[in-house]
């Protein structure tokens, strides 16, 4: 058994059953699509057997994409899921065959309460085609199973189809970056793009701050009992003037030796003009600052200058910021 010839030969199939794809593209893949735009309900996608999971693959991609849509197994629906579909919705219906009994159970009620149908099969002979609002076809490609009988290039046409129009509706609306993140808050760049400063700083009890007179003996308490690295000096207005790490404790103890931290003001030794961010400030933005200063913590004012949190970067990397 040759399994690259095999493999090459199904890629070959499958590359063939996209060129057909091609070439079925009309007027009616603009039509499904202004359908879609002036949906003002859902997308309810179905399809039954290897239709079905390509189906739910085109419901996920809708809705990550700016196009709020989900799957709806026919069977089910024809035992009381049918409940899901509005009049606002529009349906799209998969089945490269055009003939799907579980698909056409439903076609009465979807006509009788009017909903838009989009139907995507292999030509518009079947009767699902016939009945559609909008009837997209992928063209009579070969099979790449051998006995001709397990979707293959049909599926991956159909998969291929649903990503175009979920492209072009992309592209309609306007759908940014952002907009991609607000789906996808778990994600590497959800996170990037969604997650603030505020979400991840330390704040209230937890916030280690002594007052401008304190002296190094306080700072170490204060740093050792919240256990962020460092803390932050303030004046009587609670704002910012300055900070003390635990890098810095090591700096002074090297450069001077033994020292007395009861008799040592920690104004004395503390960075002045620290580097600070607002807590509306995007996570990442504060990593990036964070790795090009060479800091592992750094404190977050308000307006008014005043200490509101500590972000430590290590909390950063743990949320998954990168």
């Amino acid at each position: 058994m040759d399994f690259l010839q095999s493999a090459r030969n199904t890629l070959h199939i499958e590359k063939q059953a996209l060129h057909i794809l091609d070439s079925q593209l009309d007027e009616g893949f603009a039509a499904a699509c202004n359908l879609i735009l002036a949906c003002t309900g859902r997308i309810v996608v179905t399809g039954m057997g290897k239709s079905g999971h390509i189906g739910r693959k085109i419901a996920a991609t809708f809705a990550s994409t700016g196009t709020p849509a989900f799957f709806m197994h026919p069977g089910e629906a024809a035992h009381g899921d049918l409940g899901m579909l509005l009049k606002s919705d529009v349906l799209v219906a998969i089945s490269n065959s055009g003939e799907s009994d579980e698909i056409l159970m439903l076609m009465p009620l979807v006509k009788r309460y009017h909903i838009p149908l989009i139907t995507i099969t292999k030509n518009k002979s079947g009767r699902m085609a016939q009945m559609a609002d909008v009837a997209l076809t992928l063209g009579e490609a070969e099979e790449a199973c051998p006995l001709g009988l397990a979707p293959t290039s049909s599926s991956t046409a159909t998969l291929v189809l649903g990503d175009a129009l979920a492209v072009a509706l992309l592209e309609a609306r306007g759908f940014t970056e952002h907009d991609f993140a607000l789906s996808h808050p778990a994600g590497a760049l959800g996170k990037r793009l969604i997650m603030r400063v505020s979400d991840l700083m330390h704040a209230g009890a937890t916030l280690p701050l002594v007052p401008a007179d304190a002296l190094l003996q306080d700072a170490i308490v204060e740093m050792t009992s919240k256990r962020l690295g460092l803390t932050g000096v303030v004046n009587a207005q609670q704002q910012l003037v300055g900070v003390f790490t635990d890098g810095d404790l090591r700096r002074t103890l090297a450069q001077t030796g033994a020292i007395n931290p009861a008799s040592v003001a920690i104004a004395s030794i503390m960075t002045v003009n620290p580097i600070s961010v607002s807590a509306d400030m995007l996570a990442y933005d504060a990593l990036v600052l964070m790795q090009d200063k060479k800091v592992g913590q750094l404190f977050v004012l308000d307006a008014a200058g005043c200490a509101v949190g500590a972000l430590n970067f290590h909390d950063l990397i743990k949320a998954g910021i990168r």
